[in-house]
């Protein structure tokens, strides 16, 4: 039987969340809009509040209780994601979602001395940051999934093994999320670059304050002001040989099968935040704008874009809590399928519900102190974000073509 009604524990940790982002996160992000950018960065102001929700416990929930964190599922994470995210979703989808999610390449793809080390180093830090490098300046992001045996084609940063050390040398491009604030960085690099992509490449966990990693000034998006972007430079950056997750060649296929739902999961739940956010404020606003002697919600041209709002955000939600429970199942299709369904469509969604608020505020929906706007800016980020919506969109029917169709 399908049940849609959340626990005891999962209803606690919506409202805790709800509560935090109204309370914590609405002003941090206020604060960071209005920074002096010449001295400050988004992360020299968000990093007390950032302490408070790691005290809280949202980045350390699916860790194993064993380490220090809470046990919880990629189902208790969506539900929290959409929560932040409906106040600042940069906020929500960089510090927090990476942070929370980003153990399970760990939890996942390490082995025992690697879960106690980093686990236990993670959950017992105020303010412990995680960030994801794999993307290239001059290497189509969509090369990393070619199948096609070609050494010329995907990642060009090279982890040289030298006796128990690799060497890591090259550079990762100015999306690299939570750089500036991490505390360490998942880096995906080959191995061997006479071997295609898919037979040498390899995850490497990597302290920030290693000798040779440096990070560039932050890239500024048209949305995600709230967060941190930058590129990361590797110069002979050293690490023990103990520092790559899994076997040399081994890592794209576990980390994509395994670790991509929850990724991709936290970040559509932060979109299905956004068109949340978009079609209340939207709802709002109709009921006090009059126009012809009464709110606008009445008239029916705006009251049938309210309800498409509705309908579209609740389609996105039923699929982003679908993609959690298969995720927390191990089902295969929550990787090959529902990551980039839920993902796409969630982005979808939220573009739509934006484009819809600023119509319904006509002119005002175009005016900076309105925040039609960045919802817009913050939505159309994510048609890129980890994956474009046609490269993802493709990937599904190649992995259907695998796995010999849909599952009935």
């Amino acid at each position: 039987m399908i049940n849609f009604e959340l626990s005891d524990e999962q209803r606690m940790y919506q409202s805790t969340a709800r509560e935090f982002a109204q309370k914590e996160i609405a002003p941090a992000a206020a604060a960071i809009l209005g920074r002096d950018r010449a001295t400050t960065t988004p992360w020299d102001i968000f990093k007390p509040t950032y302490r408070k929700a790691v005290e809280i416990g949202f980045t350390k929930l699916m860790i194993p209780e064993q380490y220090g964190g809470l046990g919880g599922g990629c189902l208790d994470n969506v539900i929290i994601m959409e929560e932040l995210a409906a106040v600042d979703l940069g906020i929500a989808a960089s510090y927090l979602n990476v942070s929370a999610t980003a153990p399970v390449i760990i939890m996942k793809g390490g082995d025992d001395r690697q879960r106690k080390a980093w686990l236990e180093e993670i959950t017992s830090s105020p303010d412990f940051v995680l960030a994801s490098a794999s993307s290239e300046p001059n290497v189509a992001g969509a090369d990393t999934f070619c199948p096609i045996p070609d050494p010329k084609i995907g990642l060009r940063t090279l982890a040289k093994r030298e006796g128990d050390h690799y060497v890591l040398n090259g550079s990762k491009a100015g999306f690299s999320t939570n750089a500036g604030a991490a505390s360490a960085f998942f880096i995906m690099a080959r191995t061997d670059l006479s071997k295609p992509g898919m037979e040498a490449s390899a995850m490497f966990y990597v302290p920030a304050n290693t000798p040779g990693l440096t990070v560039g000034k932050k890239t500024e998006l048209i949305g995600w002001k709230t967060a941190m972007h930058a590129e990361v430079y590797l110069d002979n950056v050293r690490v023990p040989a103990g520092n790559r997750i899994g076997a040399e060649g081994a890592n794209l296929g576990a980390f994509f099968i395994q670790v991509l739902p929850y990724l991709a999961g936290g970040l559509a739940a932060c979109y299905v935040g956004l068109a949340r956010a978009a079609f209340e404020y939207a709802f709002e606003y109709a009921h006090q704008r009059i126009s012809w002697g009464q709110p606008i919600v009445n008239h029916q041209a705006v009251a049938l874009k309210l309800a498409d709002m509705v309908v579209d955000l609740e389609a996105a939600r039923l699929m982003v809590w679908k993609l959690a429970w298969a995720a927390d199942r191990g089902d295969p299709q929550a990787a090959m399928v529902l990551s980039p369904a839920a993902k796409t469509f969630a982005v979808d969604v939220a573009i739509r519900n934006a484009e819809r608020a600023m119509k319904i505020l006509g002119g005002y929906g175009t005016a900076a102190e309105y925040k039609t706007g960045s919802f817009l800016n913050d939505a159309w980020v994510g048609d890129a974000c980890d994956g474009t919506h046609d490269m993802l969109r493709l990937n599904i029917i190649n992995a259907l073509r695998m796995m010999g169709g849909l599952r009935k």
